[in-house]
C-alpha cells in the first residue's frame, strides 16, 4: 500500500495511504483551524489558501467557487470528506503549477514523502537519493537515479526517459503511464512496482530483480 504527503510550497507536511478513505490525522487536525462545527465556509477557506497554500491573491469568490464545485458533498461548506478530496484534486492550484527544478544536485539527499508533482526535474542530480514514499507524478525526471531508492514512490505519467536507474530500488513503486523510454534498469528492483501503460521501449527488464 502506497504512501504520499502532500507538501505544499515545498514547506508543509501532509501524509497519507492512498487506500485510507478517512483523512488522517494531519490533515483532520488542519481542518479543525479551518472549521467551525464541522464545516469550513467561504471565508475560512479563504483564510486557508492564504495562510497555508500561500495563494495571496485569492479572494473569498474565489473559495465560494471552489464550495460551488463540491456542493454534492455538502451544500453549507466544506466538510473533512470535500476537504480532503479538494486538496488532491486538479483545482487546487499548488498542484498545477510546475517547479523548476532542473540541474539542481539533490545527491545524497533524504527527500522521503517530497511532493515534486509536475515539477521540471530536467538534469536534476538524483544519486543516491532516499525518495521513499515521494510524489514524481507527471514530474520530468531525465536524470542520474544511480543507486536511488522509489519504495513506493508515486512515478506515474512521470518523464524518465534515457534516465539512468542503475541500482534503484523501485519496488512497490508507482510507473502507471509512466515514460521510460531508453531507460537504464540495470539491476534495478521493480518487485511490486505497478508498469501498467509504462513505455518501455528500448529498455531491458531482463537484468531488473
Amino acid at each position: 500500500m502506497s504512501k504520499q504527503t502532500y507538501r505544499v510550497c515545498f514547506c508543509f507536511h501532509r501524509r497519507f495511504r492512498l487506500a485510507v478513505t478517512e483523512a488522517p490525522a494531519e490533515i483532520k487536525d488542519l481542518f479543525s483551524q479551518y472549521s467551525e462545527n464541522g464545516i469550513m465556509n467561504a471565508d475560512r477557506l479563504r483564510n486557508f489558501l492564504i495562510e497555508v497554500q500561500k495563494q495571496e491573491k485569492v479572494t473569498e469568490s474565489d473559495a465560494q467557487s471552489i464550495i460551488d464545485q463540491l456542493r454534492h458533498i455538502h451544500r453549507k461548506g466544506l466538510n473533512l470528506e470535500a476537504f480532503f478530496k479538494y486538496l488532491f484534486s486538479d483545482s487546487n492550484l499548488p498542484l498545477q503549477s510546475p517547479t523548476d527544478l532542473s540541474l539542481v544536485d539533490f545527491s545524497c539527499a533524504c527527500l522521503k514523502n517530497v511532493f515534486f508533482s509536475r515539477a521540471n526535474l530536467l538534469s536534476a542530480k538524483f544519486r543516491d537519493v532516499d525518495a521513499e514514499g515521494s510524489i514524481f507524478h507527471n514530474a520530468t525526471l531525465h536524470a542520474c537515479l544511480i543507486d536511488c531508492s522509489f519504495f513506493e514512490a508515486d512515478l506515474r505519467s512521470a518523464h524518465l526517459q534515457n534516465a539512468d536507474l542503475t541500482n534503484a530500488n523501485l519496488e512497490n513503486a508507482n510507473l502507471e503511464g509512466a515514460n521510460l523510454k531508453g531507460a537504464t534498469l540495470s539491476n534495478a528492483n521493480l518487485k511490486g512496482a505497478n508498469l501498467q501503460r509504462a513505455y518501455l521501449r528500448q529498455v531491458n527488464l531482463r537484468e531488473t530483480k
